[in-house]
């Protein structure tokens, strides 16, 4: 358009007859055309400017306006919550009386602003500034009953998670646009964001804070690299506590190592040791297997040359209390001896369709998230089949764990974990062992509670029933005898169980209390037996 007008501005228009007055008619339509152009370009950039603002508080009054539940404990304490919160903003050019805004602005902020440093505000020439960011309800209210043009609220909604770190891995977190990414937050987000009714939880506050309290002083206290515990209802599948630490703050998750988000109940994958003596006792129960074992020395186990393959021996504490032990004895002592021949005594394929049936070989869906794949051995030869009988060769994480050893103990019913709170009703889960195999395997655990390596969980006034485990692990390909996992698994009532929990110590060291020891007997068993007696009063008032 400009080349055009500069062309006839300077050579003009001349008509058949020469008459130059064209000339200056299309100068004139030449200086209307500009003038039109600036001005569109002004009323542009002016719309665009106040578009911008607009969008900006519309954005803060969507914030404002948007809603998301609370989610409580199964008491109804609260763990998370939106807190409204909101800056006190000043827009200059759109003031009126700049004299009452000026006054209102000191009144409410009187250490930060004299009346002068108000007034030089007002009249800054600023289009947008933050008079006071986060202000206090009661500035907020002031400001919103002085009704004044260009001193405003901007709205915002902040989730709030009261008990910080002691649910950081089960509720999660919220993004910036307040939707979930983790835990509770992320798995719930659509119930979260659509109800107001808040989401009540399975889990107990109070429980938790004792396990948290409980598994922090003993990883200090054994220099362990992380703890873990879970506490389950036996019959509903309500999930009361679950702790991994270390952790993180759901309100600053930049404050911790990202690692630290790890949920390790779920994540992590070991191999669990001497907790798997429960399935392989029960499998020799379940296919009729009555007799005794020698356990006397190391077993040996031959390849088809008659070459020794591996030798399986047992601690240098373990003392049998005579030579041939049965299976029942073999699991009291926790007898890898006796255990290697349980296993290679049992069927063909026994093994592999009995952790199929327990849920061992695969990825659990959960309703509150998903676990890591477990892995399988290789192949099923005979030194892997005696292995697998004290939980070497196969490894899991700890939730595949509980739920396996609730199945065996509970009557025999495999449930699924849940997040939310249940009503007392029939068990419902499916069958996965006999209900008479179950009682004589809680007996066992009830012995090993009372007599051996899990006497420091008992209670008073309460029969518990446990096992311990205490697994060596792998680096490299080799084990490094300096490095373990220790666990127990427990019961309780032993006469008809009501809750399953599991308590677990990565790489815990010895202690002079424990003479240097690092097995679960030392470390994760009276862990066990100290949250135990905090907890029951509560699990049973």
């Amino acid at each position: 358009m400009f080349e055009i007008g500069r062309d006839i501005f300077k050579h003009g228009f001349v008509g058949a007859d020469g008459d130059r007055r064209g000339r200056r008619r299309m100068r004139i339509v030449y200086y209307f055309f500009v003038a039109a152009f600036i001005l569109f370009i002004l009323q542009t950039l002016r719309f665009g400017i106040q578009g911008t603002d607009r969008a900006r508080r519309a954005g803060a009054d969507g914030v404002w306006m948007a809603q998301r539940a609370d989610i409580v404990d199964r008491n109804g304490d609260i763990l998370a919550k939106n807190i409204m919160s909101g800056h006190i903003t000043l827009r200059p050019p759109y003031v009126e009386k700049p004299d009452e805004v000026a006054q209102t602005i000191h009144q409410i902020l009187p250490y930060e602003y004299t009346l002068n440093q108000a007034f030089d505000l007002v009249n800054s020439g600023r289009k947008f500034i933050y008079v006071k960011k986060y202000a206090s309800a009661t500035q907020r209210e002031v400001v919103e009953n002085a009704k004044l043009v260009g001193l405003e609220i901007e709205a915002e909604q902040k989730r709030r998670y009261p008990k910080r770190r002691l649910f950081s891995h089960v509720i999660g977190f919220v993004g910036r646009d307040g939707y979930g990414l983790e835990g509770v937050e992320r798995t719930y987000d659509d119930y979260l964001r659509e109800n107001t009714d808040p989401l009540q939880l399975s889990l107990d506050a109070r429980i938790q804070a004792v396990f948290y309290d409980q598994l922090s002083i003993a990883m200090q206290k054994y220099r362990a690299r992380a703890a873990m515990g879970m506490l389950m209802n036996s019959r509903t599948g309500e999930m009361i506590a679950m702790v991994s630490l270390p952790d993180y703050d759901p309100e600053n998750i930049n404050l911790d190592p990202a690692s630290n988000r790890m949920f390790m109940p779920l994540r992590g994958v070991f191999e669990m040791g001497s907790i798997f003596k429960i399935f392989n006792t029960a499998m020799a129960m379940e296919n009729g297997i009555d007799k005794e074992y020698y356990v006397a020395k190391p077993f040996e186990i031959k390849d088809k040359f008659g070459r020794v393959a591996a030798r399986i021996s047992d601690v240098r504490s373990f003392k049998p209390p005579r030579p041939n032990l049965t299976i029942e004895e073999i699991m009291l002592h926790s007898c890898n001896a006796g255990s290697a021949q349980i296993a290679l005594d049992l069927p063909d394929g026994t093994q592999k369709e009995f952790f199929h049936r327990l849920h061992l070989d695969e990825t659990l869906k959960l309703e509150f998230g998903t676990t890591e794949r477990p892995l399988m051995p290789a192949k099923w030869g005979p030194v892997e089949r005696a292995t697998l009988s004290f939980g070497h060769g196969i490894s899991v994480t700890p939730m595949h764990l509980l739920l396996a050893v609730n199945a065996m103990t509970n009557g025999g019913i495999y449930i699924y974990p849940t997040l939310l709170k249940r009503g007392v009703g029939p068990v419902r889960g499916e069958r996965v062992l006999d209900d008479e195999i179950s009682s004589r395997l809680r007996q066992v655990m009830f012995h090993i509670a009372e007599e051996t390596g899990g006497k420091k969980a008992r209670v008073a006034g309460i029969q518990i029933g446990g096992k311990t485990a205490t697994a060596e692990k792998y680096e490299n390909g080799r084990v490094n005898h300096k490095k373990n996992l220790t666990a127990f698994a427990g019961i309780f009532p032993v006469s008809a169980p009501q809750y399953t929990i599991l308590v677990i110590l990565d790489e815990p060291m010895g202690t002079e209390e424990s003479f240097g020891l690092r097995t679960a007997a030392w470390n994760a068993v009276p862990t066990t037996g100290k949250i135990l007696d905090s907890i029951l009063p509560l699990l049973f008032e």
